[in-house]
């Protein structure tokens, strides 16, 4: 069955649903906004380049309530509102939680909106390691 995960330190969802879904050691992070999890309500970061760290930064915290860390990630998904503009200052804030060669796979969508008037919005999926 799967369990359902909703992080005491994490940000204040923006939507009906958890933080995290796990099943069979598979871990599915929610997309994370660049919401403040200590001032849900507070403007967001400005710019790309704060609104990044902030997302990367409240998925870390996801993570690390779980056990987990940047470490057990094999997937991201990226979604930007500005995909042109937007595309290359993003990695270069991305690149920064990764080490060279030990990259998840990851797919970058542009889309039109997101959530709470986000620039960028990034999902993962992760794998506990068994023992």
């Amino acid at each position: 069955m799967p369990e359902y995960h909703l992080v005491q330190a994490g940000p204040t969802p923006v939507g009906p649903f958890c933080h995290a879904t796990e099943a069979d050691g598979w871990v599915f992070l929610t997309g994370q906004m660049p919401t403040d999890p200590d001032a849900p309500d507070a403007e967001l970061p400005d710019g790309i380049g704060a609104q990044s760290v902030r997302v990367m930064e409240n998925l870390k915290i996801v993570l690390e309530g779980l056990g987990l860390s940047l470490g057990d990630v094999v997937q991201c998904r990226c979604y930007l509102t500005e995909f042109e503009r937007d595309f290359y200052p993003f990695n270069e804030i991305y690149k920064r939680y990764f080490p060279e060669g030990a990259r998840p796979a990851r797919t970058t969508i542009g889309v039109t909106a997101l959530a709470v008037g986000a620039l960028v919005e990034v999902d993962m999926l992760a794998r506990r390691s068994k023992g």
